[in-house]
């Protein structure tokens, strides 16, 4: 029987404060979180499946004794449920400390691919053309950290090159003209988020892997590996594997509802994708990721995943009504704001159910400004990997042509599962007092 969410209509369903951070003193203030891009809280469920593995299941999965064996069961289970939710086999996943590590391990596997393709095609005469050079990667110019920083320190190294190939500014999504245009013989790996976090924009995935896959198929060379980072989109937004086409696709639990950790789906790890480990060690995860499996993380993850796969609709409905009713809400009290922005608002492009980028345009209004000044509102201005950047505009609105002027005052709102029509009132009024507030303060 399918696990079924709490009553998911918009305004009926439970505050941030009361369904989880009841006992969390800050929540004690009457803080609404709109910052679930960054992180989610843990289900209930979640939390009861990692209590019961750490009680239960304390063992080591590798041992035969029961508590050995239940934690392998668990981790078994676990795999089939994080499979389930995005339409894959058990066997092909992988599960790693987070999306940082799976990121790294699919850029570590395609320069060993690239490696072990142009060893292997020594001697055969003719057979080097592609080989010569560099390996070459094709990514975004608006990809998470733990893409762009592997992929731009290969750069500098001078062990691969790279084209960041740029976002439409039309369109806020990569153009899958300009990835195609972009392949060279020696392309060995094009890594394509599947929704940005700033954003929300869901970038064509299907049709990118679609038009290499037929590149690959008349290519005398090295193959060209598909990624994409899911981290954004799962749990919000169905994700199929298959209907996708990619050959890894990365997981990050912390963004539906489960621990920090992740995992990697790999298509036929070892077999038909190669998958080249970082690590070496006991054995575990078939070689690919050794180390003693985390257990309870695994369980939770397992949890969350089952949770998605038998609700995801009610999810996305829930949080789509939510987030236009937000975006109504800021509209209609543009009389009481200054002008406002939406920076996620693009024609042509579909936007995840949840975010809300919005610049509230005034010039003492950027959104660090107003976010310290705010007595409700948790958000952020960008990515939660960039909050020591200072307060600099954010590169990725830049990168999307959102002026400087207005990308400074950008506020990032992401609302979760539970989030309220009651929640957005207040955080709407909230920044009407705060604008009020730093306009007469200047």
């Amino acid at each position: 029987m399918a696990d079924k969410p709490a009553d998911m209509t918009p305004g009926k369903g439970h505050t941030f404060s009361n369904h989880i951070f009841h006992h969390d003193a800050e929540m004690n203030l009457d803080r609404i979180y709109m910052d679930y891009n960054a992180t989610t809280p843990l289900e209930p469920e979640v939390i009861e499946a990692i209590s019961e593995a750490l009680q239960e299941a304390w063992g080591n999965p590798s041992s035969n004794y029961l508590a050995g064996a239940k934690a392998k069961a668990i981790i078994n289970e676990s795999r089939e449920n994080v499979a389930r939710m995005i339409g894959g086999k058990a066997e092909d996943i992988i599960f790693t400390s987070g999306g940082t590590e799976a990121n790294n391990l699919v850029l570590h596997t395609a320069m060993e691919h690239f490696r072990k393709s142009r060893s292997s095609a020594k001697g055969v005469e003719g057979s080097r053309n592609g080989y010569d050079g560099l390996p070459h990667i094709i990514t975004s110019n608006v990809e998470h950290d733990s893409v762009k920083l592997v992929a731009e320190h290969l750069q500098s190294e001078a062990k691969a090159d790279v084209t960041f190939v740029p976002v439409s500014k039309v369109t806020g999504r990569v153009e899958v003209e300009d990835v195609v245009a972009a392949v060279q013989s020696n392309t060995c790996l094009i890594s394509i988020m599947l929704a940005n976090n700033e954003t929300g924009v869901i970038m064509p995935v299907q049709e990118i892997c679609s038009r290499v896959k037929s590149l690959n198929k008349q290519r005398q060379h090295v193959r060209i590996l598909l990624h994409t980072d899911a981290a954004q989109a799962l749990g919000k937004i169905p994700v199929d594997v298959g209907e996708l086409g990619v050959d890894y696709l990365t997981i990050v639990g912390h963004k539906f509802y489960a621990p920090r950790i992740g995992a990697l789906y790999v298509d036929g790890p070892g077999t038909r994708t190669p998958l080249h480990p970082m690590l070496f060690g006991g054995g575990q995860e078939r070689n690919f990721r050794p180390g003693t499996e985390n257990t309870p993380m695994i369980a939770g993850l397992g949890k969350a995943a089952k949770l998605v796969a038998s609700n995801l609709s009610a999810y996305e409905s829930c949080m789509r009504s939510t987030k236009l009713y937000l975006e109504n809400r800021l509209q209609v009290s543009l009389i009481l704001f200054r002008e406002i922005h939406f920076n996620s608002h693009y024609p042509g492009s579909d936007i995840l159910p949840n975010t809300c980028n919005v610049s509230i345009l005034g010039r003492t209004l950027q959104g660090w400004r107003v976010l310290s000044h705010c007595r409700k509102l948790l958000a952020s201005v960008g990515a939660a990997c960039h909050s020591d950047s200072g307060n600099r505009p954010s590169h990725i609105l830049l990168s999307c042509g959102i002026p400087s002027e207005v990308a400074a005052n950008a506020l990032r709102l992401s609302v979760g599962r539970w989030t309220t029509e009651a929640d957005v009132d207040a955080v709407v009024e909230d920044l009407r007092e705060t604008v009020q507030l730093l306009e007469e303060m200047n």
